[in-house]
Order: C-alpha cells, then structure tokens, then sequence
C-alpha cells in the first residue's frame, strides 16, 4: 500500500514531562543556547522586556495563586477569553503547573459563543482582558460561574491576573507539582482547542502534553535549528532572531508556533494584541522583527496597502504562511517586498496539534503552491474516491499518523470515531504528492470554509438563519475573496407570506436581505457574517436521503460572482 513519510523523528522525545516542565526546565539536545539578555517575551505597546527568570517566576507565582485563591487542581479548565497578552503564556503555563487544563477563546465571540465553549469544557474560572470583559462576566453567569472567579490580564474592576501573581508568590507553595509517569504525557490533557466540525457547532479537541512538545520537536528538526547547515546568515532560525506574535493565541497556529517553537528556538516573541496594519508595519521595524508567521489576508496587505513602501522591511528573514492556501502570484509579490526573506507554507489542522507540513530549509522560496514536505516522523496515505491509496499526483483526502495528532473530540466519541479512525486521522481535505514528497492541498472535501484562516461550519451559521422568521430553508456555502480566502454566502428560500411582499415591492428584497444578515451579524462572531451576502432561492438541492447538495450551490455561488467578459 503506497505510504508517504517525513524523516524518521530520531531524536529524545520525553513523554512524562507537561508542557512547562519541557519548555521551562528541561533541557532538550536540540535546543539551541539562548543569547545573554535576550528576552523571551516584549509586549509591543510598552517594549517591556521578560526574560526567563520573571517568566519562571511569574509561572510559579501564578499557579500558586490560583491554588491559593480558587483551589484550582488537577484536571480542572481554565477559560482564556482575551486577545493576545505577554501574560498569556504564563497563565497557560501556570495552570499546567497545577495539572489543570487550558481552554483558550476567540476574544470576539458574542455571549451565547463564549457559554456554549464554557459549559462544553466545564471550565469553572474564566480569564478575560479589559475589552472582553462585559461579555466574560455575562457568559460566566449564565454558565453558573461566579463573578469572582473572573480575572482580568490587565487592570479592571475584578481581580487581576498580576495580583493572583503577586499574592502566589508572597506565600510557601500550595501545591505539589506532578511528575508525570512514563507516557502519561501521551494521555494528560493539556488543551481544549476548538475546531469546526462539518455539522452542528464547533468540537472541543483534547490535545495532550506530548503533542506540542513532539511538534515542536519535529518543526525542529525540519528546520534544522541548532545544526551548522550553512553560513550563519542564512540559517532560519537562529538565537536571538526576533518573532512577532501577532496570530492569536487561542488560534493552535499561534499557540504551538509563536509561543512554543519561537521560544524553543531562543528567539524573543513580540507580544502583539491586536493586528492593525500600520501599526504593525511600525512594530516590524520598531522591534527589528526577523521572522513573521502570518495568514493570506495579512499577506495580502502586505502585497497591496500602499503603507507597505514606507517601511523597511529588508531586515524579515523568514515569513510562513498557513491557515489557508496562499496562491504563487502571491508569494511572488511578497518576494519583491521582503527580498531578503526565505518563504514558503505550512499546512496543519488541531487535530493534528499544528503542523503536518512545512517547506524545507533547501528552499529559500518554497515550490509554488505547495504546502511544504511531511514533517519528521508523519506518514501519510492518500485515499481516493473509491477507498483505494493514489500514488504519486493522484488526488485524494490526506490521512496522516504522527505522534502529535489530538486525543479525539472531547465528550464526542462519534466525531472523534469519524475523524480518527485506527490511529490515522482524516484531514478532509484532497491533496495531491508529487515526486519530490512535495503536497498541494486540491480542495476541501468537508464543508468547512476557512475565513482570514479561521474554521466556519457552514451548518452552524444555517441554523443561525433559521432562526430568522423570513428563512424557510437555506444552505450556505463559501465563495472566494481576495482578503479573507473565502466568506460565507447564503442562499435563501424565503416563506411564502415573505416571498410575496418581496414580489409585490422589489424593495422589500433588500431590506430582507439586510435583515438576515443584521440577525447573524448580531449573533455570531464577526468572521462568521454573510460577507458574501444573500441570493433567494426557490429550491436548496437535496439528494433523496436530504442531505444538501452543497457543491450545486458553491459552483452557481461562484458562476454569479464571476467577473463578467469585456464586450
């Protein structure tokens, strides 16, 4: 049966460490020696520097506090609700301290978002910022959560992250931090990140200790850190190199990359709240940023916003892009803007805890449309339609099996049976290899859309519409967008009281519209609004048994939006 591998993953990968204990205390042979000085986290704003002592300092302090104040313990979740923050990290790493479980939200979520992901993962304290925090203590309370167990990374009416800190390390230890026993790493939660499914709403994935840390290692490997491979100039990543954290924490592309493998690398991560382009084009060369992890629409920023010419951009060593496919024109583009940057793609789900693929330090420019080579230690099978395995440029659904896939979806074994089936994990997305083990993702073969590189169940947002007294029937499906990749559009059947007043005023047509998409605007995060707008519909195709037929839609979607011949 053709099998595709990466390069063995030949190198110590402990299995009873947490994530703090291999990140914070451990010291792995291929980790490179830090720079004197050098510090681990800057948060944009002030320039404030922490370095490793602080950041081990206020670890502890923190999981100490939050044993002290709240009897946080083994196994209990903690809710990140917040944009990205230089104490982001340390609050991760303290509650795994504790042995408790880390469940990071989108800081946009709207109320009902935050109380599904609250009540799913049973977390029983919430960390929110400032900007989020009206929508932390309302979705606390309607999850039964106190007000008091709300904190805040930044100062605010309710107790703050720095005081939980500060009082856990006035006082002797409050807890016994575990070891782990022999594979137990392979099997202890660490994460529950959440992922779209192809119905219904988002699944919380339960991600263990090992697989950041056996990802980390195996980016590690493939990007040759620590080894002599070439003229220190040109090697990718280097001690004392500068990394702008400006993809979301919750995100698992920030959480693993940015937080992890930057700071495994012994680079300094630039903690950047929120991405506004200006601004971030001044903090690139504020900070003298080298390497850069972003998704297509920023890229496509950096491609097009006339502000781009203003900055010097020449020091950016290294730019990947992920989350979604990034086309050749594209990256031919950013190559005239960062000259001196090596760039390529990666591909990577949650299930797989971040990246499957990655292109190659041979490379200064990775092959064009590719998302780069198996990692070390993945094997993949290509299934085609009929169940059998293609082999070199045939299409097919990507399966893999790695050390660091997910543990399933938590509290849904029927997703998790679906998803990962006899270790392998079905990506659901079609993807060719060629001969030089080189993938290019084809299409996506679930329903999933991917807005500015964010999960989008096309079946969430239909239930949203029906909730709207004018829907009878929709189906939405993604069209395609030169900033965000794809955004959602809906097709409509409208009842028939609706479907006559619209006939009678050709007005009323847009005011529905605008109706329908005010109620999902209103409803869910910004990502998920009907950016591609509404078309009435007669019918929503279905096969006999009623499934939609989604891909009818998506191709008439497409064909409408075209843009029309010159005469």
């Amino acid at each position: 049966m053709p099998e595709f591998s990466g390069p063995p993953l030949d190198v110590t990968v402990p299995d009873d460490l947490t994530i703090p204990q291999f990140f914070l205390d451990y010291n792995h042979p291929l980790r490179p020696i830090r720079k004197d000085g050098s510090p681990w986290l800057i948060e944009d704003g002030t320039s404030r520097k922490i370095g490793y002592e602080e950041i081990r300092a206020r670890t502890f302090g923190f999981a100490n506090g939050l044993s002290l104040c709240f009897g946080i313990k083994e196994d209990d979740v903690v809710l990140i609700f917040s944009p990205n923050h230089v104490d982001y990290p340390i609050a991760i790493w303290g509650v795994h301290r504790l042995g408790a479980i880390i469940s990071g939200a989108n800081p946009t979520y709207t109320c009902d978002e935050l109380v599904f992901q609250i009540e799913t993962t049973k977390a029983t304290i919430v960390i929110a910022h400032p900007v989020s925090l009206d929508t932390a203590l309302t979705a606390a309370r309607a999850a039964g959560i106190p007000a008091d167990r709300v904190l805040t990374f930044g100062q605010s009416k309710q107790r703050t992250v720095d005081s939980v800190i500060s009082e856990g390390l006035a006082h002797d230890p409050n807890f016994v931090e575990r070891k782990l026993a022999p594979g137990e790493g392979q099997t202890k939660i660490a994460f529950l990140n959440f992922s779209s499914g192809t119905t219904g709403k988002p699944k919380a994935v339960a991600i263990s200790h090992s697989a950041p840390i056996t990802n980390v290692i195996a980016m590690a490997m493939h990007g040759k850190v620590g080894q002599d491979y070439c003229p220190w100039e040109q090697q990718r990543f280097r001690p004392g190199d500068v990394a702008a954290a400006v993809l979301p924490f919750f995100h698992i592309y920030g959480l693993v990359l940015s937080i992890h493998l930057m700071t495994f690398c012994g680079m300094s991560l630039v903690v950047i709240p929120k991405f506004n382009f200006t601004d971030f084009l001044k903090t690139i060369v504020t900070h003298k940023i080298t390497h850069l992890m972003l998704v297509p629409p920023q890229i496509v920023l950096l491609c097009k916003h006339p502000a781009t010419k203003e900055y010097d951009l020449t020091g950016v060593r290294f730019l990947i892009s992920g989350a979604a496919p990034l086309s050749a024109e594209l990256v031919n583009q950013l190559v005239k803007i960062i000259p001196n940057a090596q760039i390529g793609q990666g591909y990577g789900l949650t299930e797989s805890s971040t990246s499957i693929t990655m292109f190659p330090t041979e490379q200064k420019i990775g092959t064009p449309g590719s998302a780069g080579r198996l990692l070390p230690g993945v094997v993949a099978r290509i299934v085609k339609q009929d169940g059998s395995l293609a082999g070199y440029n045939e299409p097919g659904e990507l399966t893999v099996k790695m050390a660091s896939l997910a543990l399933g979806y938590h509290n849904n074994e029927q997703a998790t049976r679906e998803t990962f089936v006899n270790g392998w994990l079905h990506t659901g997305d079609e993807v060719i290899i060629n001969e030089d083990n080189e993938i290019f993702i084809v299409d996506r073969l679930k329903e999933i859309m991917k807005v500015r590189g964010f999960q989008v169940a096309p079946a969430e947002l239909e239930g949203c519409l029906l909730d709207h007294p004018d829907v009878a029937d929709t189906c939405v499906v993604p069209i395609p967008d030169d900033y965000s990749g794809e955004v959602p559009l809906a097709f409509v059947v409208l009842h028939s009281s609706t479907a006559q007043r619209v006939a009678n005023d050709p007005a009323e047509a847009a005011r529905v519209k605008a109706s329908i998409m005010k109620h999902v605007a209103d409803n869910k995060v910004a990502y998920k609004k009907l950016a591609g707008g509404v078309e009435f519909t007669d019918i929503i195709p279905k096969n006999p048994s009623g499934k939609l037929l989604r891909r009818i839609l998506r191709d008439r979607a497409r064909e409408m939006r075209a843009p029309k011949p010159k005469l």
